[in-house]
C-alpha cells in the first residue's frame, strides 16, 4: 500500500471535462474509462448491473456509473455536473461529466472552468451539430488549453474513415477559428470500448492514441511560477502578544508567480509600495515562496493593508480600474439587467457594483453578437460593463484564469448571478496556431 501511495503522490494531476450533445455518449464514455481502467469498486459495478437488469438490459449500462441522480437515470440524461476521481499508474484525474442540454450550458461552464482539457463528443452519425459548436465555444471562452474531439459511435457507421475525417476536419477548422490552441481527434466507440482504453481492432487506419493514452500523456503544467506574481490578502495577522508585540503579517495563498524576501512590492488598490521583509511558511521563515503555497508576508513598512488587497511586484502590477469590461455566463434563473446592483467578488475582495451596460449577447451557434439585448437570462453568455464602488486590481482572463475571473452576486441573498471573465472574449486570431489544410485531423 505504501508503494502505491508513493506512486500516486508522484504522478501528475489532470483536470478534464466531458461535453457533447444529448445522447452522444458522454456518460457511457466516462463509465467505460472508469470500468476499463479498473477504477470501479465491485459494489459499484454490482449496483450498475442490478439497475441495468431492472431496465431490461442484458449488459451493464456503464453510463449509470456517472448518472447518479434519480432524475438522470429515469430520463437517461445528465443534468448536474458529475465529478469523478480516478487514477492510473501514470496520472491522477479529476473528471467533470457535464450536461449536454442547452438549458444546462451554465453547468458546463462550472465543470470546465478549472479544466486543463475538454473532451467534446460527437455522434458519428450526426456530425458537428449546434451544441457541438456551443461546447467548443465555451471551451475557447474559458481558455481550456487542450480539446479532444471524440467521434463516438463509430461502430454504427461501420468504422468508416471518411466519416471520421470529415467530422474532424469541420470541427478542427471551427475550434481553431476560436483560438483553441490544441485539438486532437480520436475515433471511438464508447459502448464497444474501441479506442477508449484499448486500441480498436476495427480501425487499423487510425494510428493515434486511445483516449486514456492521450489523457495520460498530454502535457500539463501546474507550474505557476512563470506567471505574473499575485498575492491576494486573505487575513491580517496581528497577535499583539508579549512574545510578538509588533508582528504584522498578511496571510493568504499565492495565486501565481514567485515572491522573494527583499523584493519591492505594490499593495493594490492603494498603490503604496514597500519591501518584503520576511515570508513565513508553516511556522518557518523562508526566503522564497511560490504558487500555490499558503504563506504570510511581512513588509518593511507599516502601511495599511486589508483583506482583499492584492500584493504584486512593483514592476509587474495589474492595472487598477473601476470599470470592468468582461464576458459573463449568467447562471441564475433571475435575469441580469442594466442598472442591476450587485456584489462583485474577485479573489478575496468583494465590492459593491452596478451593471452599467450589456453591449451584446453571444449567439454560440454562429458566434454572432446580438447587440444591446438589455438583459441576460439563464445560460446566456454576453459582454457586460460593470462599475465598481471601489477600485479593483484585475488581470485579463487570458493572462490569468485565477485573477482574471470574478463572480457577480445578489447582495440580497448571496446567490451567484454570473461568472465573469475579464478582457476579450476569445483568443486573438494571431494567437491561434495556423491551420494546415492537409493535416487538420492528423493523428
Amino acid at each position: 500500500m505504501t508503494t502505491t501511495t508513493e506512486q500516486l503522490s508522484a504522478t501528475t494531476l489532470l483536470r478534464f471535462a466531458t461535453a457533447g450533445s444529448v445522447d452522444d455518449g458522454k456518460s457511457t464514455l466516462v463509465g467505460r474509462l472508469l470500468h476499463d481502467s479498473k477504477s470501479v469498486l465491485t459494489d459499484q459495478l454490482e449496483a450498475v448491473e442490478h439497475a441495468s437488469r431492472n431496465r431490461g438490459q442484458e449488459a451493464p449500462d456503464l453510463a449509470l456509473l456517472t448518472d447518479g441522480l434519480r432524475a438522470e437515470r429515469e430520463q437517461g440524461i445528465t443534468i448536474d455536473v458529475a465529478y469523478r476521481y480516478f487514477a492510473t499508474p501514470r496520472r491522477r484525474f479529476i473528471l467533470a461529466d457535464t450536461p449536454g442540454h442547452v438549458q444546462y450550458t451554465r453547468n458546463m461552464v462550472t465543470g470546465a472552468s478549472t479544466a486543463e482539457l475538454a473532451v467534446v463528443l460527437v455522434d458519428a452519425r450526426n456530425g458537428v451539430v449546434e451544441q457541438t459548436r456551443r461546447h467548443a465555444a465555451v471551451a475557447a471562452l474559458l481558455r481550456v488549453p487542450h480539446v479532444v474531439l471524440a467521434v463516438n459511435k463509430m461502430d454504427l457507421v461501420d468504422y468508416a474513415e471518411p466519416v471520421f475525417a470529415a467530422i474532424a476536419e469541420e470541427f478542427t477548422a471551427y475550434a481553431a477559428s476560436l483560438g483553441v490552441p490544441e485539438i486532437t481527434a480520436i475515433p471511438i466507440s464508447a459502448l464497444a470500448g474501441d479506442n477508449v482504453v484499448e486500441p480498436s481492432a476495427h480501425m487499423d487506419w487510425y494510428g493515434g492514441p486511445t483516449v486514456l493514452e492521450h489523457l495520460e500523456t498530454v502535457p500539463v503544467s501546474h507550474d505557476l511560477t512563470g506567471c505574473h506574481a499575485r498575492f491576494p490578502v486573505q487575513y491580517v495577522i496581528r497577535p499583539q502578544t508579549a512574545e510578538h508585540p509588533d508582528y504584522r503579517g498578511y496571510a493568504g495563498q499565492i495565486a501565481a508567480g514567485v515572491f522573494r524576501v527583499g523584493e519591492a512590492v505594490t499593495v493594490l488598490p492603494s498603490g503604496r509600495t514597500s519591501t518584503i521583509a520576511g515570508i513565513d511558511l508553516l511556522g518557518d521563515s523562508v526566503d522564497v515562496a511560490w504558487a500555490p503555497q499558503s504563506v504570510t508576508l511581512r513588509l518593511t513598512d507599516d502601511i495599511d493593508v486589508s483583506r482583499g488587497d492584492l500584493i504584486a511586484p512593483v514592476g509587474d502590477a495589474p492595472a487598477v480600474t473601476q470599470d470592468v469590461e468582461a464576458t459573463v455566463c449568467h447562471v441564475a434563473d433571475e435575469p441580469l439587467t442594466v442598472g442591476r446592483r450587485v456584489l462583485l467578488k474577485h479573489t478575496t475582495r468583494t465590492v459593491k457594483a452596478i451593471v452599467k451596460d450589456i453591449p451584446s449577447r453571444l449567439t454560440l451557434d454562429d458566434l454572432s453578437q446580438h447587440p444591446a439585448p438589455g438583459k441576460l437570462v439563464a445560460n446566456d453568455i454576453g459582454r457586460v460593463v460593470v462599475r465598481t464602488a471601489e477600485p479593483l486590481a484585475l488581470d485579463a482572463y487570458a493572462d490569468s484564469r485565477r485573477t482574471g475571473s470574478f463572480l457577480l452576486i445578489d447582495p440580497a441573498d448571496g446567490t451567484t448571478l454570473s461568472a465573469g471573465m475579464a478582457g476579450a472574449s476569445f483568443a486573438a486570431a494571431e494567437e491561434a496556431p495556423a491551420a494546415d489544410d492537409d493535416a487538420e485531423w492528423d493523428f
